[in-house]
């Protein structure tokens, strides 16, 4: 190339993927959209990794961040409310050898897909589960959502929504073989990357909350949050999120955190103020379900039919 110095010796990537072999299509989301910053940092993601589009698939369930499979240039499922993660587990069961993203909301996946949700945690199959919690339904209209401020109103309460919200990182640090856990803002693109990163590459179901804003619906939610950085919480610590001094110089309230400690992970996001970002448990000798049913993947049919008929003989009558 004219101006560059060249080094014939120099092999080449066979194949080489930049941003552009991610991007599907044009996004559709509100200006001003959370949901745009989490694709830019997947996408780039996807490409620091090398990753092939076609050995990376985005699931979904119902709702605005569920329209992520459309807008990445790889494999995509747009499934039902509330069932992005059984689909997304089958589809690791019998592909290992996809790198699996889930797109979820504070309703697809809190309400309507609680019990998918449970039982997706403690499964710890090898994928990256992103909440998308803005703190209301947003594609129905302004909804209360579970993670829906007391107080706040909404179409469903506009007198404000009654009950205390449902705090997902509380939830899930109770749940049974959960391995991974982080906390990350939308509006800090790389403290978001990193996170999503870090998530990426544990082996396990990594779950990555994200406080996520809606301009339309709930403008005010995490307007405090961002005015005022002191009241968010950096973790930091050498097994934890990394970024560049000065992005965590923005942040002035520190805790130094070990992310085995469940007992401290869980105090810290009971305190609820400040508000925690970064890595708050992991545990990567948490067995993975699909360490189990990726058994037999490579038997041939007639091994397959062969051991059909065997089980089938025990039922002769």
């Amino acid at each position: 190339m004219f101006g560059l110095k060249s080094d014939p010796s120099t092999e080449l990537p066979e194949r080489y993927f930049s941003l552009e072999d991610y991007e599907g299509g044009v996004a559709r989301w509100c200006p001003g959209c959370g949901d745009l910053g989490v694709l830019t940092a997947v996408q780039r993601i996807c490409r620091a990794e090398q990753l092939p589009p076609e050995k990376v698939v985005c699931v979904s369930g119902i709702g605005c961040s569920s329209r992520f499979p459309h807008y990445v240039g790889t494999y995509g499922f747009h499934g039902l409310h509330g069932r992005p993660l059984p689909v997304a587990c089958g589809i690791k069961s019998r592909r290992p050898d996809l790198t699996v993203w889930v797109a979820t909301g504070d309703g697809d996946c809190c309400s309507i897909g609680a019990g998918h949700w449970i039982h997706a945690l403690r499964y710890n199959m090898d994928m990256v589960v992103m909440l998308f919690d803005n703190s209301v339904y947003g594609l129905t209209k302004k909804q209360t959502s579970p993670t829906t401020p007391q107080g706040m109103s909404t179409n469903t309460h506009p007198s404000g929504a009654w009950l205390p919200p449902l705090d997902p990182l509380t939830a899930m640090l109770g749940m049974t073989n959960v391995s991974f856990l982080a906390q990350t803002v939308d509006w800090n693109p790389a403290h978001l990357h990193a996170t999503l990163a870090a998530a990426y590459r544990h082996k396990g179901l990594g779950f990555v909350r994200i406080l996520q804003r809606c301009p339309t619906y709930s403008a005010g939610v995490f307007e405090d949050l961002q005015r005022d950085p002191s009241r968010l919480l950096m973790l930091t610590g050498p097994r934890g999120i990394q970024v560049e001094p000065a992005i965590a110089n923005m942040f002035p309230n520190k805790r130094e955190h070990d992310p085995s400690d469940l007992g401290t992970a869980r105090a810290i996001c009971e305190a609820h103020d400040p508000v925690p970002i970064g890595l708050l448990f992991q545990d990567e000798s948490r067995p993975c379900y699909d360490a189990f049913t990726n058994h037999g993947l490579g038997m041939p049919t007639a091994d397959k039919v062969a051991a059909l008929e065997k089980e089938l003989d025990r039922f002769t009558v």
